[in-house]
């Protein structure tokens, strides 16, 4: 027993001794002074940024107006809010619960009577525009131990690139594309030559393809509404999943090389001859946990014709909607592993798709899908009708602007829950996951499967749950601004309630880091599967400063709810 006790006190001295103390946050003693952020502010390229809460402009000071008319316009604008430094795509992480209940936040609506108050958003920060801009501020906030974020987009659902009085690393202007029909790795001998584009750590998805569809190349990327997502930040970092992966495997199986600023304020460029534990746990370890990106190299393809199948179902009698439904799924993998990749979702009695395949056919469209074509069509007498559209685009790009230009898909609060649905469970239980998912409706991602199957799971740092899964399945909820903390439990507790459901009807599988919820059972495995213990590792080898803690990242265990303290403070 003494020997026992030595240890464990051992270890704790070991613990204290690597761990900092808490973050230093804004309005406390060891805030830098004015002088010492003037001196920062002179060894980057750009003036300091004091990010605000997006709605700030609705509360003139000491006269509240709530004329608001102008940013009503833009409030569902993906694009318009990335280019805010203080402005997160989902406006609940604007927001500070403490934990009496009371909530500090600034709301569109000034008529409510509330205050605008700075909430989660960051106070001050370096607007970078180059990895010297990068290196600067690491320096500056391991020198006082600040609370640091990285911000992109704030494309998020975990809140990880922003947190109250925190000090902010904004890369949403390192716009650099570069395409190289003849890439060569740093470090790698002279034949192992890629068709890639390296895009700068704050390029958004809209951007890249229109770069690549130039030079008549595509790139495996994101879908969002107006393209607003990143392309070279948390989306790859936690894995980055498209319509093509069926195809050409996710984000993160398509990187060639990444350069990284770590929290010594190294500049490192990592690859498969570099680093190359660290690019592994790169591609899908998580955003905002083992260094800030300043460049992504992807591999592209040739631009190819892309056949789309478009199917809406209406079912109008009770009951007949999860028999639909259970079928859908249980025929779903033969869609996957014939390279159909895409989108969906279903709420009451609809259901609808579109998926998507490059260089096929209508009729092979038609052969894919017509099991589910004919089992729709037995079920007219009952009272289910549907649509059926198969579609020809030249290239992916120009389904991509048919169906995902424009403004939404933003704005509003929201949490997700998500989870990898693997083969067997469709085959085997395709009734009871309809008996979970279907009553409150849901997204489903066709992601996985296909080519994304094939890939050794253990070849990057994602979540080995991708390599056996064929659905990843989305579900949320939402509350009203101004909803006290109350609502917002109640909310919330419907989402785990789901969340359970799904986790005991499968618990070898995982969830998506970038779309899921704080509340997973055991996140270290949700999240990052057998992998995590060799995350682990990689990140305390390369994070000495332990300067990168995001909610529920690789090392966050360590930390207090609001990440400020190490748990043994």
């Amino acid at each position: 027993m003494r020997v026992f006790v030595s240890l464990v006190l051992l270890a704790s001295n070991a613990l204290a001794i690597a761990l900092p103390h808490c973050r230093c946050t804004y309005g406390e003693k060891c805030w830098p002074s004015p002088d010492e952020f003037s001196k920062l502010e002179s060894q980057v390229s750009q003036p300091l940024i004091y990010p605000r809460p997006t709605a700030a402009v609705c509360y003139p000071a000491n006269k509240p107006s709530g004329n608001c008319s102008g940013l009503v316009d833009t409030w569902t604008d993906g694009r318009w809010r990335a280019n805010q430094p203080g402005t997160m795509e989902t406006p609940n992480w604007e927001t500070y619960t403490f934990k009496n209940g009371s909530i500090d936040a600034c709301y569109l609506n000034a008529t409510l009577g509330i205050p605008c108050g700075q909430g989660n958003v960051p106070v001050i920060g370096v607007d970078a525009r180059s990895s010297s801009d990068i290196r600067a501020a690491v320096k500056f906030a391991v020198q006082h131990n600040l609370r640091l974020v990285v911000k992109n987009t704030g494309h998020d659902y975990f809140g990880r690139s922003t947190a109250r009085g925190a000090f902010v690393i904004w890369t949403h202007n390192m716009k650099n594309i570069a395409y190289n029909a003849t890439f060569v790795p740093q470090g790698a001998p002279s034949h192992d030559v890629y068709d890639a584009i390296t895009l700068g750590a704050g390029v958004q998805w809209y951007e890249a393809y229109e770069a690549v569809q130039a030079k008549g190349r595509v790139v495996v990327g994101g879908a969002s509404v107006g393209g607003s997502v990143g392309a070279a930040g948390g989306w790859v970092l936690g894995g980055g999943h498209s319509s093509l992966s069926p195809t050409y495997g996710l984000g993160v199986d398509n990187v060639v090389e990444m350069t990284v600023v770590l929290s010594t304020g190294q500049l490192l460029t990592v690859n498969s001859y570099q680093h190359p534990d660290l690019f592994w746990a790169l591609r899908g370890g998580g955003g905002g946990t083992f260094g800030i990106l300043t460049s992504v190299t992807y591999r592209t393809y040739p631009v190819l014709p892309v056949q789309a199948a478009l199917f809406a179902v209406n079912v109008s009698t009770p009951g007949v909607m999860q028999d639909f439904f259970a079928e859908f799924l249980r025929l779903h993998p033969t869609f996957s592993d014939a390279g159909w990749g895409g989108y969906g979702n279903s709420y009451s009695n609809q259901l609808s798709f579109i998926y998507l395949k490059p260089n096929a056919t209508e009729a092979q469209a038609n052969e894919t899908f017509g099991p589910l074509l004919s089992f729709t069509q037995n079920l007219t007498s009952q009272g289910v009708s549907a649509v059926w559209k198969p579609t020809h685009f030249d290239s992916w790009y120009e389904m991509y602007l048919k169906f995902f230009s424009g403004v939404g898909q933003v704005g509003t609060n929201l949490m997700l829950g998500s989870r990898l649905i693997p083969r067997d469970t469709l085959a085997n239980h395709s009734k009871e996951l309809t008996e979970i998912v279907l009553p409150n409706g849901l997204t489903w991602n066709s992601v996985a499967g296909g080519q994304v199957s094939k890939i050794d799971p253990d070849s990057v740092g994602v979540n080995p749950a991708w390599r056996k899964a064929v659905l990843h399945i989305t579900f949320g909820v939402g509350w009203d601004f101004g909803a006290t903390a109350q609502a917002i439990n109640a909310q919330i507790e419907i989402l785990k309630a789901e969340e359970k459901k799904l986790h005991d009807l499968t618990p070898k599988s995982g969830a998506y880091f970038n779309e899921a919820s704080l509340f997973e059972e055991n996140w270290q495995y949700a999240f990052f599967g057998t992998h995590y213990p060799r995350l682990k590792a990689i990140k305390d080898k390369y994070d000495p400063h332990r300067l990168f803690i995001v909610a529920e990242g690789v090392g966050s265990e360590e930390w207090d709810s609001d990440l400020n303290c190490p748990w043994w403070v």
